[in-house]
Parts: structure tokens; sequence; C-alpha cells
């Protein structure tokens, strides 16, 4: 069929074998095998690269004759570990072999010269968490669990983005992996020591992984035939050492060996040339892959190559050619499988050597399409907590036995969402830790609040009032104060500017700002000032009534004032505030005060702001204390009384809101403590993206919008 046709390239190195050099058939004359054969050839377009071996699956299920041969041929040998993952219970021979790309190997000896690029040769003595991270994880790299966790929270907690060498303290069975290596020679040595201590914590095992072991072997022994060549040649930098390693181990792979007479074989078709199967299995067989479309690299143009006889691209046409043809001969069960689904990395197309037979042989072929059957999820059900059973019980033991303090943000949490609220203060289910390496809004207030709090603690407690002109000698300590803040938020110490990483200064630059605004806004706006309260977390805890299945119960509310103070204006008013600092973007405009004492309130530092004042004047018998919002980025145009289409929140408006608060405070309470009332997430909150609880109600509104 193709030894004899010129035209079939399969044939060409027979051909010349015989025709040019004058080889003898020893076999005598070649039948017309194929060409006389009328078999049916299964053709099995797949959706997707891997989903040739899942289709596989599911042919050898049903094909699995004990008495015959059968073979599965790699055309694609990256299917070699998706195949293994994939076959049902059959006894595999593997005679292509594992590749050490693919094991867990390659993966530690990669981030070991990852690691030496950076502290090596770049010779930097800090080192990114997410190669910490990444090495603590690693399987080979036996880390327990305790240190894992111990590690993962001291990264978490102190938002290093990179660890200093001096500080890297991991026991694992790879102690020198850190290590920097002073000299260039040392390169390889040191990593034929890591193969080492690689092979000995493998052997420590109990159940020993032959192939690992043979990989490890393979891997050695290419380290020490590349350290015999550097060993002639002038010292070489770490970089370009690191480039030849990856080259030289990248090809090393390990047989599977098991029995070749029993079970179904796997190979690649350059070790099927001389074997013969009654079930093929053919994978990978697209354009593009059966036959190869590139060359091997090389200098000398196609031309030349073509003139002097050295190989050509035509002739790894006719090998491959030739491989695939030869199957067709006498094997029974013919499957071939390519992938139908057309992508950056596919044409889609079966192989042109398959169009040929198709159009010229006698064969019949049954095509087929893979259909994925499409699976729709389950309707996702609607988170809801009944308050009932161990939540309830859970809710009354901890809110009014124990006396769990409510906080003001609490209570907006609930007015946002009240599953956010049984998932944070009823289930007591915690943000996870990690690292940002985004700005992180909650920390800039944190540290903003307790400068603020470092500025004004000198003033406390003062029977007279004190010139707001002094404030302006603060100036020149904010920064070094805002130092330290970020310091023990980062839970590291911090001098200078110079100790700070990019996100901590661009945090610096930020809270300087506010402060200075902030300090600004009481120089510009009033002449003298006495602080009464700051930042007191103790002692204002207040029991509120209310009731709870007809009886009255008493439930504990909480607040932690920023500050409260007497200022004097400058027409000589003096005038008693609570102030709340805010650096994100809440505003002190309202609508209306029926849309703030409400579910999803649209201005939720206000309710905070009357919380606080509440708590506050119950707890030291003052009044007329106005509520004022320190807000950084609008405070200059639009001051910080809290303003609406009703008026301004102040004098007898206020006291009248006040008292509409309360009524509104203790609604809302037995609304949280009515058994009748569901947890259910409020479809009309926003969610923001970096909300941790998303998950949990991220498909309301689609609920909401399904109940219209």
């Amino acid at each position: 069929y193709y030894l004899e046709d010129t035209m079939q390239e399969a044939g060409l190195f027979i051909r010349r074998n015989i025709f040019q050099t004058g080889l003898v058939n020893a076999l005598g004359d070649s039948p017309n095998i194929i060409g006389n054969r009328t078999s049916t050839v299964n053709l099995y377009a797949s959706t997707g690269k891997i989903s040739q071996t899942k289709l596989l699956y599911d042919i050898l299920e049903r094909n699995n004759k004990m008495e015959q041969t059968s073979a599965i041929l790699l055309a694609d040998e990256n299917l070699l570990v998706p195949l293994l993952q994939s076959l049902p219970e059959v006894k595999p021979n593997i005679t292509t072999g594992y590749p050490l790309t693919q094991s867990p190997i390659y993966g530690i000896l990669d981030l070991w010269l990852e690691v030496h690029l950076e502290i090596s040769q770049f010779k930097k003595r800090k080192i990114p968490y997410q190669i910490i991270e990444t090495f603590i994880n690693h399987p080979l790299s036996m880390v327990s669990l305790a240190d894992k966790l111990q590690i993962q929270k001291e990264i978490a907690d102190k938002q290093l983005f990179e660890i200093a060498l001096e500080e890297l303290h991991i026991k694992s069975s790879l102690p020198q992996f850190f290590v920097p290596i002073d000299n260039s020679a040392y390169l390889i040595p040191s990593l034929i020591l890591l193969v080492d201590d690689l092979l000995h914590s493998i052997s420590s095992q109990e159940r020993i992984r032959k192939i690992d072991n043979n990989l490890l072997i393979e891997t050695k022994k290419t380290l020490n035939q590349l350290l015999l060549g550097f060993e002639t040649v002038a010292p070489l930098s770490i970089s370009f050492q690191i480039g030849l390693i990856k080259k030289a181990i990248a090809p090393i792979n390990s047989a599977i060996e098991g029995d070749p007479l029993e079970g179904i074989q796997i190979m690649g078709l350059l070790e099927s040339r001389c074997l013969n199967f009654d079930n093929v299995y053919i994978l990978g067989a697209n354009e593009g892959i059966l036959p190869k479309t590139s060359n091997s690299p090389t200098f000398i143009p196609n031309s030349l190559r073509s003139a002097y006889g050295l190989p050509i691209l035509e002739n790894q046409d006719a090998l491959s050619a030739y491989l695939f043809y030869r199957h067709f001969q006498y094997s029974e069960g013919i499957h071939i499988f390519y992938n139908g689904l057309v992508d950056e990395s596919s044409t889609g197309e079966e192989s042109r050597f398959i169009k040929q037979l198709e159009f010229e042989s006698k064969f019949r072929f049954d095509r087929k399409i893979q259909q994925q059957t499409i699976q729709f999820a389950d309707k996702a059900q609607e988170i809801v907590i009944e308050k009932r059973g161990e939540v309830w019980e859970k809710m009354y033991q901890d809110f009014i036995v124990n006396q769990k303090r409510i906080s003001a943000t609490a209570l907006t949490t609930y007015l946002q969402s009240p599953l956010q609220f049984f998932l944070k203060h009823i289930a007591g289910i915690k943000e996870p830790p990690s690292i940002s390496q985004e700005f992180e809004m909650n920390k800039l207030g944190t540290v903003i609040h307790n400068v603020m709090e470092k500025i004004f603690l000198p003033f406390k407690g003062q029977q007279d009032f004190t010139p707001t002109s002094v404030l302006q000698k603060q100036f020149d300590k904010v920064e070094a104060q805002v130092i330290r803040e970020i310091g023990l938020q980062y839970q590291i110490e911090l001098k200078a500017t110079n100790d700070l990483n990019s996100l901590q200064r661009i945090m610096l630059k930020i809270a300087c700002e506010y402060v200075k605004m902030y300090l600004e806004y009481d120089i510009n706006n009033y002449k003298a000032f006495r602080i009464i309260e700051l930042e007191n977390d103790n002692d204002y805890v207040l029991p509120f009534p209310i009731q709870i299945n007809g009886e009255e119960q008493q439930v504990t509310l909480y607040g932690i004032i920023d500050r409260v103070d007497e200022v004097v204006t400058h027409d000589d008013r003096i005038i008693s505030r609570i102030v709340d600092y805010k650096t994100g973007g809440d505003s002190i405009m309202f609508k209306g005060i029926d849309q703030v004492f409400a579910p999803n309130t649209e201005n939720k530092a206000m309710v905070q702001t009357l919380f606080y004042a509440y708590v506050f004047e119950q707890k030291t018998g003052r009044k007329q204390l106005e509520p004022h919002l320190y807000v950084a980025r609008k405070m200059r145009e639009e001051g910080t009384l809290f303003s609406g289409k009703e008026g301004v929140l102040t004098d007898e408006f206020l006291a009248f809101q006040k008292e509409n608060f309360v009524e509104f405070l203790r609604d809302t309470l037995q609304e949280i403590f009515n058994p009748a009332i569901p947890f259910r997430h409020n479809p009309d909150t926003v969610v923001y993206p970096s909300d941790p609880y998303t998950l949990f109600y991220r498909e309301a509104s689609k609920w909401a919008d399904a109940e219209e």
C-alpha cells in the first residue's frame, strides 16, 4: 500500500533501503494488506484535550477483553498523566516513561532554583511570602501542620510581603533549602545535596514510591554529568547555570515497569514500531501533533539540509506516517481520538493521515462526536436561619444570660444584612487570615484613630479650655506617630520612612494628610476645646430593656467613643460634641430620616454616631451632645454636622430625632430577638467584592427577583 506508491510518505525509508540502497527484502513480496481491508475505524472527536482520556475510559470499560492484546498509543505524550488518572481497573504497563516535569519533584527543584536565583545571584536577603507558602505547602518539604499554620498566621498577622532570611526557621526535611550559596561553583553540589535529602526523606516514608526514587536517581546522574562538564570551563554565573540545569533535567523521565505480556500497554508511537496489537487506541491524533509541524532547532537552512541529505521536516512526516499506518495492517479494533475543540493550542482537526486513509483506502470510518452532558447545578437555596433549636439557645445564652455586648457596628451589620449579623455575631464565622497586596482601609482607620487619641490624650481631663492654636505644634510629630502606629499594626518595629514597604508608605502619606486635615478643621472652626473622653472601650456598657416573647429582658449595648469634647466657637458659643472619625466613603448627607432609621439604612455612620451619643448620655447624664462626623474627604466642603431635607441635625431637631432613634433601636433589637423573624440577607444591600461573606448571600438578589 505504501511501499510501491511513491506518493505515500509512509514508505519513504523502506523504499530508500530496498530500491536505492539495494537491501534485500527478506520477507518477500509485500501484500497490499491495508488496501484490501474493509474494517471499521472508530474516530472520536472529543471536546477538549483532556477529554480524550475521559472518553477512553468509557471505551475501555466496554471493550476490555482479557484474551486480546491492547495498547494505548500516545501521539501526544503530554497526555500520559491525565491518562493514568482516567484508566479503569486494568493492569497498565507503561513504556513511554513518567516525565519529571509533571511530578512534585520538579516543583521543589524548580522552586529551589528560583530561590537561589534571588538570594545567591542577586544577593537578596528577603524572600517573597508566596515562595514561603509554596514551600511549606509542598508535600516533599514535610512541614508539620502545626508549623504550617503558625507560619501562615504570622505572615497574615504581620502582613509580611517579604521575609528576611535570618528570620526563616522552618522545620522541614530540607534544612538547607534557604541557605545562600557564596560561590557559583557550589550551585550544582548544593542541588545534588538537596536531591540526596529528598531521597532520604522519601526512603524514610512507610510507602516508598519507586517512580520518585527513579526520577531522583536520574536527576542526580544528570547533575553529576553537568558538574563534570562545568569543571572543564571557566566559572559560570549562577543564572547561566540555572538555565542549563533546567534544560538538562526537563527531558528526564522514569519508566513504570509492569508485565509486558499482560494487561494494557501504554507507549508512544515510536516505541510501538515493531509491535502488533489486537486493539489499538491512539490518543492525540490532531493535525500539528501527528505529524509535528515544527522541526528540530537548527541554524542550517532547509534547502542546504535537503541538498546534503540532512534530516528535514519531510523525513519526520514520513516516520510519523509509517508509525501510524502500520497499525492499520493487523489490528482488529482501531480507535482514534483527537481534540475536536478549536482553541489557542488546537486547530480542532484530525491528522491529515486520517483524511488520506479515508479518501484512498477501503476502511470505513465511524465518526463519533463527544457530547458532554450539560449538568446544571441545583437551584441554590436561599440561606434562611430560623431562630429555633440550637440557634435560639445560643442567642439567648450569649446575649441575655451572659450579656454579650451589642456594638454600633453589630447594629448596622444587622440593618445591612441580618444573615451577616448571624454569621459574624452568633455563629462566630470569622474572616480567614490572609495577606493582602491591596490597600486595607480598616488598618488605615485604626492607625488614624490611634494617632488622634495620642495627640489629644495630654489634654484629657483638663478643667480649663485649651486654645486650638496649640494643635499647630502637633503637625511636626504626626509622621513619626503614624510610622509607630503602622509598625504596631503589622507587629514590626518601624523607626523611619525607609523601613516601610510601598503599601505602608502609601498608608503613611494618607494617614498624615487625614490627621492634619482633622487638626486643621479644629483650628479653623473653633477657638478652644476641652477633652471629656477619648477612645474609652471599657466604661460605656449600657443595659437596654426589650420585649422577648412578651417578657421584658435586657441586652447590653456597648460603644467605643472616638472623642467627646466641648468646643468654643468663634462667636463664643460652647458646644458639646461627640466626634466619630471616618476614613472611607461615609457622608453627613441623608435624604430623609425614614430612610436612615430603616433596614439597609442609607447612612449607617449617622446610626452609629447616634448610638454612641445615646450610650454616652445615658452613662454620664450629659445631654445635648451634637453628633459630628469627621469625613476626611468631604469635611472641608460639607462640614461635620449631619444634614438632610428636614434640616441640620442639631438643637430641637436633634433632640426629636434622638427620641426617634431610641424607639428605632428598641424595635430593631426586638426584631433581632423575635423567633418568628428568621435571619436572611437583604437583597437591596450593596455587596462589595471584598466582602468575605459574599459566598453566603450572593444569590439573594436572584431569589428576590424570583419571588417578585
